[in-house]
């Protein structure tokens, strides 16, 4: 019997792929269904989900128009003709859909199923974006991606030719993105489905974690419910999707509705910065538009006037930021999806609407972005979306996987884009048992610094070890002395085969181990401090001073010896030596202020040198590359060895910006080494003992 019940399993299955891929579809099943010829599979599932209900507003909403159809325009994703029209299943151009449709439809067995699908792997975005590389999901996000966009934006504004930001026009109206829009949620700035301000970055794809990343992996395909018991394995007390409200993780630690709670669910910073951009409408539609407005989402075109009809004394401000309240609204599962870009165009509508209302909201205790390991939005994270991959000499630090690939195979290979990093970037595995988070962070044994110079076990905790692959720098003694024997020039000649070596940013690791890392530049003939101990038992691992995740320093920690430390301002106070390093005389001063003097000093003594020995004028900017420009703004091209040398560790200087408590007698040894290399004067200073 059983047997016999396989058989006919498979011969239902065979006959169901034979209806579909010759394209007679539907009707030969529901034929063979009534003749309890085959059991389709799934059926149950998707009978009881959206897409089945042929009850809905969705599949109805045209039945009382004359003619009763589906017009071009919403019949790709409001029934299953219009959907294969799209996909050029029905023999026509793909991605055009022809013409009207039939009412009666909702999105059946063939619409996802066909010989199209199949290969189905990329989406346009309504901004004309593409997203490619995309499995099964990308049946989905052919219609879950929203109606309209940034540049559908501010195309209409600029028909309208409305130049002042301020200005009424009758010619705007409200643009709608749609219903559900979740793939433009998660895919943020890569689809750019919100209107996303000028000069502001934005983050990208949210990727969730590699086994639930996509629409189908969270979602059952036919059901569309969320997978909640699957969420369970990491979220404790999820067990409805109610509960996901309340979900925060440690990469979202700040507050970004400004309420004082860092504990609530991601779902409700979204909310309560929506519930703030609302009243910001409000307040700009009476004082600047001069017209009161109100939201209404169940009742079309849901911005409406005191009179209840469609809202009509719009300005471009005013466009863009109840657009972006239109976007946070109508994908409810926007918390999850990309919530954080959702509370970034929050963020920066309400900035936006506060330089034109008389009363803006204090926005002191709001944030818009993470701790810099979760700061997607950021250059850190942003800066290779034009090329599409992180490349490899950069994808160990600025990459979700980078890491794990260079832990497990000892080699830096291209990696995708990254919207920060996630838990599996530091944790090997993410489980729950007994209800407690289990979460080993890899196993790092020895670290190489880019001197060749290597720290182990023995020498450093395991939680420093793990920081140090990315918090090292990319450059060194040894690296900026083989740049000069390559260029064969004798110190004070110019030589066309030397350029600025960049030590890159935050550089920490080869601060605290000083000359067993030689990250700065070390001149022959000197001595240079070690390892900083920073008390008496040891030398304290990063996370012994740092929040594991949130990143910043542990000012508590600092005040149990240091007395009036409370934040970061004033660990810059902290002194625990009367020598008068800078010679200016003060030493009350916080040894970062002795630093700051030297650094000073330096950045003179370079440009003295540039000018005086090499002849063309040398200017330092921290936020522009390569950061060393002459006088014209162009890149600097006169480099001798000295000033290369004195130029790398001012740069060195300036990239680890918790040098003063990282190990400051090394860096005041370097500086001075450097001021004296382009002759510079250091008379009044007192270069540190070397320990």
């Amino acid at each position: 019997m059983k047997k016999l019940v396989l058989l006919l399993s498979l011969i239902a299955v065979v006959v169901l792929a034979v209806a579909l891929y010759a394209g007679l579809g539907l009707q030969v099943i529901r034929q063979a269904v009534a003749q309890e010829e085959v059991k389709v599979p799934f059926l149950e599932e998707w009978a009881a989900g959206g897409h089945a209900d042929a009850s809905a507003e969705a599949f109805n909403h045209w039945n009382e128009d004359s003619p009763a159809e589906v017009p071009a325009n919403c019949a790709k994703c409001h029934s299953t003709p219009g959907y294969l029209d799209f996909l050029g299943a029905d023999g026509t151009e793909f991605g055009v859909v022809d013409g009207a449709h039939e009412i009666g439809t909702t999105i059946e067995c063939e619409a996802c199923h066909n010989e199209v699908t199949l290969t189905l792997d990329s989406v346009v975005m309504p901004s004309g974006l593409e997203i490619t590389g995309l499995g099964d999901e990308a049946r989905c996000m052919q219609c879950h991606q929203g109606r309209e966009s940034k540049v559908s934006v501010d195309e209409f504004i600029a028909e309208a030719g409305v130049a002042d930001e301020d200005t009424v026009s009758e010619d705007l109206g409200f643009r709608n993105v749609h219903y559900f829009a979740a793939a433009a949620t998660k895919y943020g700035t890569m689809a750019k489905g919100g209107y996303e301000y000028d000069g502001n970055a934005y983050d990208g794809n949210f990727a969730h974690v590699e086994e639930f990343d996509t629409c189908i992996e969270c979602h059952d395909t036919h059901t569309l419910e969320v997978k909640v018991e699957e969420c369970a394995g990491c979220h404790a007390d999820v067990t409805t999707v109610e509960d996901l409200k309340d979900v925060r993780m440690p990469g979202s630690l700040v507050d970004y509705d400004g309420d004082g709670d860092i504990r609530e669910g991601v779902y409700y910073e979204l909310d309560g910065l929506r519930e703030t951009l609302y009243s910001s409408i409000q307040a700009y539609a009476d004082e600047v538009s001069g017209a009161a407005i109100t939201y209404d989402a169940a009742n079309y075109p849901y911005f409406l006037n005191d009179a209840g009809e469609g809202y009509n004394a719009w300005t471009p401000r005013l466009l863009k930021a109840a657009y972006n309240y239109q976007v946070a609204t109508k994908d409810p599962g926007a918390f999850a999806h990309g919530g954080k870009y959702i509370i970034e165009l929050l963020y920066d509508s309400i900035a936006d609407l506060n330089t034109a209302i008389s009363a803006p909201v204090d926005m002191e205790e709001m944030h818009r972005i993470d701790h810099g390991h979760f700061a997607g939005s950021q250059e850190a994270f942003r800066h290779w979306d034009e090329d599409g991959e992180v490349s490899a000499s950069c994808a160990k630090c600025h990459s979700a996987e980078g890491l794990p690939t260079f832990l497990k195979d000892g080699a830096n290979v291209s990696a995708e884009l990254s919207n920060g990093f996630q838990c599996t970037t530091c944790h090997e595995s993410i489980s729950l048992e007994n209800g407690e988070m289990e979460a080993p962070r890899y196993e790092v044994t020895s670290v190489e610094f880019p001197s060749g110079l290597t720290i182990d076990a023995e020498n450093a905790d395991a939680n420093t070890l793990l920081c140090m692959n990315c918090h090292q720098g990319r450059e060194s003694t040894v690296s900026v002395n083989d740049a000069i024997e390559a260029s064969g020039a004798a110190n004070d000649d110019v030589s066309d085969k030397l350029g600025f070596r960049n030590i890159h940013y935050f550089p920490a690791g080869v601060t605290r181990y000083g000359t067993e890392a030689k990250g700065a530049y070390e001149f022959d003939g000197q001595s240079y401090n070690g390892l900083f101990v920073h008390w008496d038992d040891g030398a304290p691992g990063c996370t012994d001073c740092h929040d594991t995740h949130a990143l910043d320093v542990q000012t508590d920690v600092c005040s149990d010896c240091h007395e009036g430390v409370s934040d970061m301002e004033s660990l810059q106070t902290i002194r625990v030596s009367d020598v008068d390093y800078d010679g200016d005389g003060d030493t009350s001063e916080g040894v970062a202020g002795e630093i700051e003097t030297i650094q000073e000093a330096l950045y003179a003594a370079i440009q003295d040198y540039a000018s005086g020995t090499v002849g063309t004028g040398i200017v330092y900017d921290a936020g522009a590359y390569p950061y060393f420009f002459d006088e014209a703004g162009e890149r600097y091209a006169s480099w001798t060895p000295s000033l290369l040398r004195a130029a790398y560790n001012y740069q060195y200087s300036v990239k680890d910006p918790g040098k003063f408590a990282h190990n400051p007698e090394y860096v005041i040894q370097v500086l001075m080494d450097s001021i004296d290399e382009v002759g510079g004067d250091t008379s009044g200073m007192t270069r540190p003992e070397v320990r």
